[in-house]
């Protein structure tokens, strides 16, 4: 588990973010872009620090220009701009009066790219997988023919850089999973088997925040006899019974950085098969935190998790992967999954989370968040026991 004592303050040096924009400036020379332009929070985050929880706000569009040459530019609504100049190092923010729906940032936007120093007339967004746009798209295809330039796909860039953590960043997720798993040690006496779903994971939430969690956007609830048919929904109102698995998968946040771990718990006495089952999962995990070492292919680490479960006697599995990578998002690539060609480096912080389907709609699953580091990873989650932990109220 992360051997973090006490939490960073919140909020990155500013020579952390200026190494940030380094990076990505070396980066862009790489993929030949003169700029990347980032709207979404996570990426202007990433690149700003700025946070607010503005965000719920889809009115005004929000751009961060991150140039191959030059400071970082912020062309941004007037709402906005004392907030950034207060906790940011970015100097540059150009903005007006949004919303303005008949030019909202448009005319702007175009005559700010079209002053950029120029190498390949290129401009990279956030077009690719697991990354979106949040502008509208007739203003950016407007943007894109104001300016004459040609607007690229930035994602490869940008994961590039955000694949691999910086300390700081790994700390954050640390106390995220530090937090969590404290939490989920409660959770045998804070829950009884009076409690339904609904306000087991009400119960949950709270202790998360009284551990010191900023935020908690992601509890996934399940129970069924044994196991479960999903891991994705939220909670119901139905009574727990004698013989159910109940599954918790948290994501809470620290400093804007997620942890991202699940845990089973027996109510009552659960049936032997579940048991396998449970025991199945506990020794993939082993063998995917044994396997994920610096240079090894995302897919050997599937396949090593995998035939743990098969020779278990695994029908199937319909999450479709077995963990993924972690920290500005809950869930960010890489995924490790069959013919999967990314290699594992240090500093990358994953989940490893095979899950075993043993009957027809009966399925078990286990998370666990890990460092790559040479050699051994370092397990930042308190491991899960080998047998579960007991509901029993």
């Amino acid at each position: 588990m992360s051997t973090v004592k006490s939490p960073p303050q919140h909020g990155f040096p500013h020579s952390e973010l200026h190494a940030r924009h380094e990076r990505a400036r070396i980066a862009m020379t790489t993929a030949k872009l003169d700029a990347l332009v980032v709207t979404t929070p996570q990426n202007i985050r990433y690149f700003s620090g700025f946070e607010t929880q503005f965000w719920e706000s889809p009115t005004r569009p929000w751009y961060l220009i991150v140039p191959r040459d030059g400071d970082v530019i912020a062309v941004w609504p007037e709402v906005g701009k004392p907030a950034l100049l207060a906790s940011t190092p970015v100097g540059d923010v150009r903005s007006w009066s949004a919303p303005t729906p008949a030019d909202d940032g448009v005319s702007l936007m175009a005559k700010t790219l079209k002053g950029l120093a120029r190498k390949s007339g290129r401009i990279g967004w956030e077009l690719g997988r697991e990354m979106l746009v949040r502008a509208p798209r007739i203003d950016v295809d407007a943007m894109a023919k104001a300016s004459g330039l040609e607007f690229a796909d930035g994602s490869p860039t940008i994961w590039g850089l955000r694949m691999v953590k910086s300390e700081a960043e790994i700390a954050r997720i640390g106390v995220a999973c530090r937090i969590a798993s404290d939490a989920f040690d409660d959770v045998p006496k804070l829950i009884s088997r009076s409690d339904t779903t609904r306000t087991a994971e009400r119960k949950l939430r709270i202790r998360l925040m009284e551990k010191g969690a900023d935020h908690v956007p992601f509890i996934a609830t399940a129970i069924g006899a044994g196991g479960y048919a999903q891991i994705i929904a939220g909670p119901g109102d139905a009574a727990m019974k004698e013989g159910d698995v109940l599954f918790f998968d948290v994501g809470c946040t620290y400093d804007g950085y997620f942890c991202d771990f699940d845990r089973n718990f027996a109510v009552g006495k659960i049936s032997d098969a579940a048991k396998r089952a449970h025991a199945a999962c506990w020794q993939a995990t082993e063998a995917g935190i044994a396997a994920a070492r610096p240079g090894v292919r995302f897919a050997d680490v599937f396949a090593a998790m995998a035939k743990v479960l098969t020779d278990a006697g695994s029908i199937g599995n319909n999450v479709g992967r077995m963990g993924h990578g972690l920290g500005l998002h809950l869930t960010e690539p890489p995924s490790f999954m069959a013919g999967a060609p990314d290699v594992l480096a240090p500093n990358m912080v994953v989940t490893i989370e095979p899950a075993i389907e043993y009957a027809p709609g009966k399925m078990l699953v286990h998370e666990e968040n890990i460092v790559i580091r040479d050699g051994a990873p370092e397990v930042l989650t308190k491991r899960a026991p080998r047998e579960m932990a007991v509901i029993g109220g």
